[in-house]
């Protein structure tokens, strides 16, 4: 599998773990908010590293790391990615993928062959802002249903653990999309709204900035009623 990058030691990309994280490359969505725009752009201008650079990290923190977090890009766009995570498993770390949920037949593999631990799906916008959202013309929600729908569902039978999270960006989201968004992802586990911060490495940030902190709040307590496990995430 392709990597362009290597974090040997995380302790916020993967909740309650001790976690190496690795990037992948190639996205298929085009969110202006996106803090690592040459990895979806141009993945190819950056160093490759190897699997075997990877596993001898892993090795070499043996007894100090507990999981792997798997993030891009999009790692489900990956074919080598069942492997990668099987190695990761046999040697007896955890692992947890982030995703934006456009591939559910790769998020229902791997779970269904117990390669993943944990799923962070980004939830990008409200159904009908999510083209908006994700930088595209348009936008068919069906396979976002889907995966919403999976790992839901894995969950409360306990092969997974999993969050949902949306960057919350002023000039992107209102009120409504999180109306919206409580009333979909209604009983799920847990939410995430994730504060949003410029980057040199932005893919399209004109007309983007920070939602200020009472205004995060406000679209918490609208979410509570249908998603008590709502909290905020990196904000200022």
């Amino acid at each position: 599998m392709k990597i362009h990058g290597i974090n040997g030691l995380s302790l916020l990309d993967y909740p309650g773990k001790m976690a190496c994280t690795i990037f992948t490359g190639h996205c298929n969505f085009r969110c202006p908010f996106c803090h690592n725009a040459t990895l979806v752009l141009n993945p190819d201008s950056q160093p490759v590293k190897s699997e075997e650079e990877v596993f001898n990290l892993l090795r070499n923190r043996s007894g100090r790391l507990e999981g792997v977090a798997i993030t891009g890009g999009e790692p489900t766009l990956n074919r080598d990615l069942p492997d990668f995570c099987r190695k990761i498993k046999d040697m007896g770390l955890s692992v947890k993928l982030d995703t934006n949920g456009s591939l559910p037949n790769v998020v229902r593999d791997l779970t269904e062959a117990g390669l993943v631990d944990y799923i962070a799906m980004d939830i990008k916008a409200s159904p009908e802002n999510y083209a908006n959202a994700v930088g595209l013309s348009s936008f068919d929600m069906g396979n976002i249903f889907e995966s919403v729908d999976l790992i839901m569902a894995n969950g409360t039978k306990g092969k997974i653990d999993y969050e949902f999270r949306t960057t919350v960006v002023q000039g992107l989201h209102t009120e409504k999309d999180f109306i919206q968004i409580g009333k979909w992802l209604k009983g799920a586990k847990g939410y995430f709204l994730q504060g949003y911060r410029s980057s040199d490495d932005q893919l399209n940030p004109e007309g983007l900035s920070a939602v200020p902190v009472e205004i995060m709040e406000h679209y918490r307590e609208i979410l509570l009623p249908n998603i008590p496990n709502t909290q905020l995430r990196g904000v200022v």
